[in-house]
This record gives C-alpha cells, structure tokens and sequence, in this order.
C-alpha cells in the first residue's frame, strides 16, 4: 500500500504535465546573416512562430520580428523554415 500511493500522484503529475505542453517544438536559431530563422511545422500559427522569432531577438537586444521569407526544408520533423529579421 505505501508503493501506490506515490506512483499514483506520479502518474496524476505526469499526465498534468502532458496536457500542459504543446504538441510540437518550435526551434529558433540565428543565421549568419543576422537573421533568425524558426523550424515548424505545417500546422503551426504564424503568431507562435512570430513569438518564438521575438523572444530570440529579444536576446539580441532587439524588440520586433519581422517576416521575411517562408522556406521548405528536407527535415522530416520540421519541414518549413520561417525566417525574420530583428527590428529596434
């Protein structure tokens, strides 16, 4: 009896957990050229996409994303790759 009791509140945490994440990872990283760029997938909003690109401008220093160009990738698991530029 003292075994279940802390596997079901791991399993309760665990489930909780599960239901609070998104279905999918967006990645952002910055280029060369300055530009940031963010692997999704197709399904993914452009506003999500917009905040993971602000948040990495942020970290430049920057305030704003802006669009640039949407690009397709031979990634299985991130087929498209959006790029913006960071703006003050």
């Amino acid at each position: 009896m003292r075994i279940a009791h802390p596997v079901f509140i791991s399993l309760i945490a665990v489930t909780l957990a599960g239901c609070g994440t998104s279905d999918y990872d967006l990645r952002a990283y910055t280029q060369s050229d300055g530009l940031v760029g963010v692997h999704t997938i197709q399904k993914a909003k452009e506003s999500e996409t917009q905040a993971v690109a602000a948040a990495e401008c942020k970290k430049k220093g920057k305030r704003r994303a802006v669009f640039v160009e949407s690009r397709t990738t031979v990634n299985d698991r991130f087929p498209i790759t959006n790029l913006y530029m960071c703006r003050d």
